[in-house]
């Protein structure tokens, strides 16, 4: 089980990044546009101003059980020890355990 303090880290980082994507997306859009540099680099540093945490590759997907960071499959949101747990009880409809 992971921290509840590295969980509730996250999820303030998820809460961040979902207030400033819209303003993040927009220059982004904005430094495509613009042709001279000295524009660039002013929407460059309006992109620096905004919080760090609020960047979207700052995010890293955890176990939705245990909250664990690594081993993380997308399709169930679970870690890998805890998917195969969950196989072996039959609580994955369509999931099959490998057996050679």
């Amino acid at each position: 089980m992971a921290k509840k303090s590295l969980i509730e880290r996250e999820k303030k980082r998820q809460k961040l990044e979902q207030k400033y994507h819209l303003i993040r997306q927009s220059l982004k859009k904005e430094i495509i546009k613009v042709t001279s540099l000295s524009d660039k680099w002013e929407i460059h540093g309006k992109l620096e101003s905004l919080p760090r945490n609020s960047a979207p590759i700052r995010l890293h997907r955890r176990c939705f059980a245990t909250g664990r960071p690594r081993a993380n499959y997308r399709d169930f949101g679970l870690s890998g020890h805890i998917l195969r747990e969950m196989v072996h009880i039959c609580l994955l409809p369509g999931a099959i355990r490998s057996s050679w």
